[in-house]
């Protein structure tokens, strides 16, 4: 199956004012995601990162807006000024070292024990207090 890959925006700096107009962004902060389905697992892999931007007065301005429109926007911004391609061989690189690792963690037990799997606690239904309980007929 094919690697999906998703923008996220989490947050954007701004000036509040900058040459002549408002909410001037200066750094969007991303993450890219890539995720494939194998085998019935999903395997994944994130490049996190910021973004610098310099708006100069006379070049064309979109003002921010809180809309999936202006977030396509600066999806696009990104696009343009990152090396998407790259990103993207990263982060099938990633997933396929996941899907078939060609390393492995190795480790002195006596120095670092090899942690014991949380024992799931199974809740115990809890017998009801007889005095909340109410009689039938009676209210």
């Amino acid at each position: 199956m094919a690697i999906t890959y998703k923008w996220d925006i989490p947050a954007m700096n701004a000036h509040i004012q900058a040459e002549g107009e408002e909410n001037v962004i200066y750094t969007v902060h991303y993450r890219y995601t890539g995720s494939e389905e194998s085998n019935g697992k999903v395997y994944s892999s994130t490049n996190i990162g910021t973004q610098g931007y310099t708006y100069v007065a006379g070049e064309p301005f979109t003002p921010y807006e809180n809309t999936e429109a202006f977030e396509a926007i600066v999806i696009g911004w990104l696009e343009d000024s990152l090396d998407v391609e790259q990103m993207q061989a990263s982060i099938a690189a990633n997933i396929q070292s996941q899907i078939t690792p060609v390393n492995e963690d190795l480790y002195f037990t006596w120095q670092n024990p090899t942690p014991e799997p949380p024992v799931e606690e199974v809740p115990v239904a809890q017998p009801s207090d007889p005095e909340e309980e109410v009689a039938e007929g009676e209210e």
